[in-house]
């Protein structure tokens, strides 16, 4: 059995003239621990894809399996701690919360769901993302990259099975890109966490273990990325 089962997906915008099909019936199986990049141009079905699997985006027709279970059979209230407690997500934009410090906003989650932050964990995301003498300033003392690895760490910091970032790097510069996506590998490996990415830069996508390709909501490309 695979770690994520995707079956049969379908997400459909607004109705009659208006009707969009932003998922095709879209089927994929990713292995634990698999990093992989989901790469389409702009409005190619990507983002949702990615949204759909994170619980952000209730799918229109289909299943998505996380261990065998059925993500969306859930009651809205189970989704919503399914969602907080198994799922990372990190976006574009930092979306910090300006009157917090570093270490408030990774731990923020955590105290949202009501439990006890594991300090270990924290100091150790803290090494991990380079922040430890940055962890009492607040996102507007931080430079675009550092906000990032807030952003990672807030998205670490619950130990999810899947880390969903979507385009992380689309608001940086290529040096700080570079440092993100190497972060990320690196989460990947020390944490064994499933780590789904989507771009629309190849050069990150070949970075990945494998490389799936959107196009009008439908999967027109599947292939193992093979180093040399």
């Amino acid at each position: 059995m695979e770690f994520l089962k995707i079956q049969n997906l379908c997400k459909v915008y607004g109705e009659g003239d208006n009707r969009v099909v932003a998922l095709d019936h879209v089927s994929l199986d990713i292995k634990k621990g698999e990093f992989t990049a989901i790469i389409g141009a702009s409005g190619s079905g990507k983002s949702t894809l990615l949204h759909a699997i994170g619980c952000v985006d209730v799918p229109t027709s289909g299943k998505i399996y996380l261990n065998g279970q059925d993500i969306y059979a859930q009651d809205s209230d189970r989704l919503a701690i399914f969602r907080r407690r198994q799922v990372g997500l990190i976006y574009q934009f930092h979306n910090l919360i300006p009157t917090l410090t570093v270490v408030e906003n990774i731990t923020l989650p955590i105290l949202m769901d009501r439990r006890k932050v594991n300090a270990k964990r924290l100091y150790e995301l803290l090494h991990l993302l380079g922040l430890e003498e940055r962890k009492g300033h607040l996102p507007n003392q931080l430079s675009g990259g550092q906000q990032q690895r807030v952003a990672i760490g807030r998205a670490l910091m619950n130990a999810p099975q899947v880390m969903l970032a979507d385009e992380p790097t689309g608001s940086l510069d290529s040096k700080n890109g570079h440092e993100i996506i190497k972060l990320l590998k690196q989460s990947n490996r020390m944490y064994g966490q499933t780590l789904l990415l989507v771009t629309h830069d190849e050069s990150i996508a070949l970075q990945a273990d494998r490389i799936i390709g959107i196009s009008d909501g439908r999967v027109v490309r599947d292939e193992r990325v093979v180093r040399s």
